[in-house]
């Protein structure tokens, strides 16, 4: 699998079989999936805390690659439960990315904000 050949449905359909072949439906709510992205999005995060440059700045080529492996299970994990979260309350992710996209380009446009992240002063 791989970003360019894989869907979200594809995705989803793994977690969602992954969750039935254990029977953890019930344990799978809203609320927990929620609190078990955040949790995730935590572990991501403390792998560069403290971390004020990046391991290629120390140049250790077999650190850099540890680290990465580190940050792409992290990010699996949030997303694994994002997808969860996705199929427990039915969200199609694309609609809502699309949707909320488009916010963002109202909300920010480019000939306003380029180059620095501030919300426009409105006209």
């Amino acid at each position: 699998m791989n970003d360019t050949t894989t869907t979200i449905a594809q995705l989803r359909d793994m977690m969602r079989d992954f969750v039935v072949q254990r029977e953890w439906q019930r344990y799978h709510t809203p609320r927990n999936l929620a609190v078990s992205a955040a949790v995730e999005a935590g572990e991501l995060l403390e792998l560069f805390q403290w971390d004020d440059a990046a391991p290629a700045a120390a140049g250790n080529l077999e650190r850099v690659q540890l680290h990465r492996q580190r940050v792409g299970e992290e990010l699996a994990d949030v997303l694994m439960y994002l997808m969860s979260l996705a199929n427990s309350l039915n969200l199609d992710i694309a609609a809502a990315v699309q949707a909320k996209m488009q916010k963002n380009i109202e909300k920010y446009p480019a000939d306003k904000v380029r180059g620095f992240y501030e919300r426009p002063v409105p006209s």
